[in-house]
């Protein structure tokens, strides 16, 4: 679990970048647009139509200029540079969880644990007021208390299928995230789209099943996890951006204090669940552990690092989705599991077969399908609102 020193150094000033980053804005869910225009007599709305083409004619004008060129540029390049850390982060992180979970597998107090070194992070972040103090409204703290349920049990889900199993095969189950959050979002919030855009769905059920189908690492348990994972994740990004997007809620909120105050509480809830499922065998795990690593310093370490590159790579993934649509960032996030399954092959040798192979790919690629179709979907209800 040895970290280069360079590796270290590059790490260190990538945060920084983040850390200087503009945090001021408040937290924001983007949503579909929705026009403030009401219906009008049509001469009157000849008038508006002629003042919005012209006001677009204006906006291409401007456009053109060499600042704004500029401006979009670094835009972009604040998303890439966002992109690529969360990527590397990400990476980093599931390499040194599994390599601990190996050591000592009780994925579910490891998970909390993990979660306790984020809220750790983010009291002494706060307390040293390198960022404004979030307060929250009683409606705020019920949603926070909402987004972080779902959030530690996704998490906790999702260490004992690591714990389970290869990480490839976990993220080959994973790709199927969002067909929970179309199921979730229709079933529980009443959000239906056409019936084009949940075809697409079919490749990444078909591509996923296809993949585990006489897969040599295959496991129930992992198996089954995975899958509870997909929901708990499906269901705190429904509800947060349901709460999130809600007025009245606190001040304060920008991305990295809303990812905060959810992992403190979060890990507040995680503790008696993780109890509850290890509890009584923690101690014979940690006594094996030592036995493998007599070294207690660098087995403390490796939980302290695996929990530290679990929150930032995290609160990095909420600054890109502040920049771009959450369809943009599922499709990230899509390709993010694609590094993820590529690094854990050549980190520990668990060989992908080629029928799992082409079924995460044919997955993945309906993922790909699902989010461009929602997209112009959301594209085309604006329009008509318009």
């Amino acid at each position: 679990m040895k970290i280069s020193t360079l590796s270290n150094f590059l790490l260190a000033c990538a945060i920084w970048q983040i850390e200087a980053a503009d945090s001021t804005k408040t937290w924001r869910q983007p949503s579909p647009i929705e026009s403030p225009i009401k219906r009008v007599p049509s001469e009157t709305s000849h008038k508006l139509a002629a003042n919005v083409v012209e006001i677009r004619a204006g906006a291409r004008v401007v456009a053109s200029k060499p600042s704004d060129l500029r401006k979009d540029l670094i835009h972009r390049l604040k998303i890439g540079f966002y992109f690529g850390l969360w990527y590397a982060l990400n990476i980093v992180y599931n390499v040194l969880n599994k390599r601990l979970l190996n050591i000592l597998p009780a994925p579910m107090i490891v998970g909390s644990l993990q979660l306790g070194v984020g809220a750790l992070y983010v009291l002494i972040v706060w307390a040293a007021k390198l960022r404004p103090l979030p307060v929250l409204t009683d409606q705020g703290r019920k949603a926070t208390r909402q987004v972080g349920f779902w959030h530690a049990t996704g998490q906790l889900f999702t260490m004992l299928s690591l714990g389970a199993g290869p990480v490839s095969f976990t993220h080959i189950v994973k790709a199927l995230e969002p067909f929970f959050s179309a199921i979730v979002a229709a079933v529980c919030f009443g959000t239906w789209m056409p019936a084009s855009v949940y075809a697409t769905l079919l490749p990444v059920v078909g591509g996923v099943g296809y993949a585990c189908l006489k897969e040599k690492s295959f496991s129930w348990l992992a198996f089954t996890m995975a899958m509870a994972s997909n929901l708990s994740f499906a269901l705190r990004a429904v509800l947060s951006k349901v709460a999130m997007s809600s007025a009245g809620i606190g001040t304060n909120l920008t991305p990295p204090n809303v990812f905060g105050l959810v992992t403190l509480s979060s890990f507040l809830l995680s503790i008696p669940m993780a109890l509850l499922g290890e509890g009584r065998q923690f101690p014979k795990l940690w006594s094996s552990a030592v036995e493998q690593q007599p070294n207690i310093f660098l087995l403390i370490r490796a939980i302290l690092l695996s929990g530290f590159f679990h929150y930032i790579n995290n609160e990095v993934m909420f600054f890109a989705l502040g920049q771009v649509h959450p369809i943009t960032l599922a499709v990230g996030n899509t390709m993010k599991r694609v590094f993820i399954m590529v690094a854990s092959v050549i980190t520990f040798g668990n060989h992908i077969t080629f029928q799992a192979g082409i079924g995460s790919a044919i997955g993945l690629s309906g993922v790909l399908l699902y989010s461009i179709a929602t997209q112009n979907y959301e594209k085309s209800m604006a329009a008509r609102k318009l």
